[in-house]
């Protein structure tokens, strides 16, 4: 037999080990450049909680012990046993919404509590112009009818119909000499029934509830008697029983209320007798929200 040996000129196959070199070399270079952008990504306190975790068990001083291991150091709640960078990490972490379900989602859709607020107050709006509207109608249906009727018309001067914050507010005010009750007295005269009737036919064109104060004024003498209070609860509370009997529904009066001479119409003179009066509100009514506001 003939053994031949064959030669290769330069150099020859050294195996595959470069080639998990340089795999290595890669991977290194990537996770290198993998890190320097997550510095780079990152905020101080996220990399306080990083730094946190890598660092050694902690150990909190005390000045007893001896030289020992641990050289007069006791472990602490923050050393060993503590939850790392747990804590950190838990207070970087968002607070879920209220409105999260067991599922874990939540149950408002991004923007919705923005566009219900837009939502609710352009309904606002709406309903005050439409409030707005009707009790300018309301006040000028009234004036009319007081025009229009002569046993009303030189009782027009004791009625004072405005707008408020609150609604329209029909003030049936007493005059120097032209009384709607008699002295001392919860009973309303003739001249203040055919003004409340006629308020009623006014009030019932609109839908809504109604709110009805007793006012009274002080003595001459300046003083506010304690009696007052009685009295103008009481004037109030007939003036319900006159409207109601001229047609206005009993579930529509919403507050009645005496507030003797605490609330003037005419502060800088509180002894006026346009201070004793009976103010009628036709409220705002609320507009109807959504379901959840």
């Amino acid at each position: 037999m003939i053994k031949r040996i064959k030669k290769v000129a330069g150099h020859g196959h050294h195996g595959g080990a470069w080639k998990v070199a340089y795999a290595d070399f890669v991977t290194a270079m990537m996770a290198f450049f993998l890190l320097m952008w997550l510095i780079n990504t990152t905020s101080p306190e996220q990399k306080r909680g990083i730094a946190d975790y890598f660092a050694p068990a902690s150990v909190s001083q005390t000045t007893s012990g001896a030289g020992d291991i641990l050289s007069g150091t006791a472990l602490g709640d923050d050393g060993a046993k503590g939850s790392g960078s747990a804590d950190v990490v838990q207070a970087l972490a968002p607070q879920a919404p209220p409105d999260v379900n067991n599922s874990g989602q939540s149950d408002t859709k991004p923007g919705a509590t923005d566009l219900d607020s837009a939502e609710t107050q352009a309904l606002r709006k709406q309903l005050q112009a439409r409030d707005d509207a009707a009790f300018a109608s309301a006040a000028q249906s009234l004036r009319q009818a007081l025009q229009d009727m002569p046993e009303l018309a030189e009782l027009s001067k004791q009625l004072i119909i405005d707008q408020t914050p609150e609604g329209l507010r029909i003030q049936l005010v007493d005059q120097d000499g032209r009384s709607m009750f008699k002295e001392g007295s919860a009973a309303p005269n003739d001249r203040a029934r055919i003004l409340l009737r006629a308020v009623a036919r006014v009030i019932n064109i609109l839908p809504n509830r109604i709110s009805i104060s007793g006012h009274t004024s002080a003595t001459a003498v300046g003083q506010k008697s304690d009696g007052d209070w009685k009295l103008s609860a009481e004037r109030a509370d007939l003036a319900r029983m006159i409207l109601q009997a001229a047609g206005v529904d009993a579930d529509r009066v919403y507050q009645v209320s005496g507030k003797a001479n605490s609330d003037p119409l005419y502060p800088d003179d509180p002894t006026l007798a346009g201070n004793r009066r009976i103010a009628i509100v036709l409220l705002r009514e609320a507009p109807v929200l959504p379901p959840g506001n």
